[in-house]
């Protein structure tokens, strides 16, 4: 629709308000005269070019609402009755055209999205959007547990040579570790702690058995099979001589787990949360792999402020269990308090050790 036209248009809602709407005295012919002006307007060949935007812009929609009301109103006690009536059948008339035309252009640009989303969704790569997103992971049949879900974080940036410097172990089993090249690691790393190497994780028992299985990604689109991502993932002597139903196995067994308890969310549910990132499909324990064996990348620091919202010393988990092992009486008498959230904090490559536990009840007091 021209400028011009949409021009004329609003002229007529303004002629609607002044001489129909807001009048003391409205006549039923003008009010028929500007409805069928209107009508002349947007109704060519019996098809009506109304759009969207030309509703949202003139607010003639509304409008003619207020113009149905009105005409209703005045005809009461009028000796008009007929015009009153024309009046009211050709504004509902083009209401109900308008509303049509609209209904008919969301459904085409509903179509256009949908299709695009699929195309997108096809694509290897991140998502380009939350509804290309979307329509990956319901593809994928993956548990919606944010819906719409949040983006993965942008394309993460590996550093091009692995750190040769290997994690220090304190005799408590605290890690420490070196920073790559981002001058703000070396920061983060001041309070990332684990007390389990990912070998120890795996040999433990965790995951309950699943974590290397084969996957497709909802962030990259990309399938992996069991046997490459483990290559490229874990160091070979940290798997040596354990089963596969310990690593890639396709069905969760909770009695692989050291604590006998399922825990963990779908792998649905850390994609549709916006957690799980381009270079690490697999999550949090994939990155801790990668980043123990020296990798370093852009997505580090937020790694690492995932686990100390969890795991560190103020971490949520490691307290709460803390707390019920204070409680209990200490950790021999309180061995058996909450298996899953030991089996959590396993996987997040922390275990509740004398020095934890100490380390806890200082900062307590």
């Amino acid at each position: 629709m021209s400028s011009s036209q949409e021009q004329n248009i609003a002229n007529h809602a303004s002629s609607l308000s002044s001489r129909v709407i807001d009048a003391a005295d409205p006549s039923p012919q003008d009010a028929i005269d500007i409805l069928t002006a209107l009508k002349t307007e947007t109704v060519k060949n019996d098809t009506c070019n109304m759009t969207i935007s030309l509703l949202e812009s003139t607010k003639i929609g509304k409008l003619l609402t207020k113009v149905v009301k009105t005409c209703k109103r005045q005809k009461r006690g009028s000796d008009d009755q007929a015009k009153w009536d024309e009046a009211i059948s050709t504004a509902e008339q083009l209401l109900a055209m308008y509303k049509k035309a609209a209904d008919e252009e969301a459904a085409q640009t509903a179509k256009k999205q949908k299709s695009a989303a699929q195309a997108a969704a096809a694509t290897p790569g991140l998502p380009t959007s939350v509804s290309a997103y979307r329509q990956r992971l319901v593809s994928q049949s993956k548990e919606l547990y944010k819906d719409p879900p949040a983006m993965p974080p942008p394309k993460i940036t590996v550093e091009a040579k692995l750190l040769t410097a290997k994690p220090k172990r304190a005799k408590s089993g605290e890690l420490t570790f070196a920073p790559g090249q981002d001058p703000a690691l070396k920061e983060a790393l001041k309070e990332f702690h684990p007390n389990r190497t990912p070998e120890e994780v795996l040999r433990s028992g965790a995951f309950g058995g699943t974590y290397f299985r084969p996957i497709i990604s909802s962030v990259t689109n990309i399938r992996y099979s069991a046997k490459e991502v483990l290559n490229d993932t874990v160091q070979p002597d940290w798997i040596k001589g354990l089963p596969s139903n310990m690593l890639s196995s396709n069905t969760y067994n909770i009695q692989v787990n050291k604590y006998k308890a399922k825990c963990g969310g779908s792998l649905g549910m850390w994609e549709s949360s916006g957690w799980i990132s381009d270079v690490d499909p697999y999550g949090w324990f994939q990155w801790y792999c990668r980043f123990y064996s020296g990798r370093r990348c852009s997505d580090d620091i937020r790694q690492i402020g995932r686990w100390k919202g969890l795991a560190g010393e103020k971490g949520r988990f490691r307290s709460q269990l803390c707390n019920k092992i204070v409680a209990a009486g200490g950790l021999e008498k309180g061995k058996d308090v909450s298996p899953v959230v030991r089996q959590t904090l396993l996987h997040w490559g922390l275990e509740v050790t004398e020095e934890v536990l100490e380390k806890h009840q200082k900062r307590k007091k």
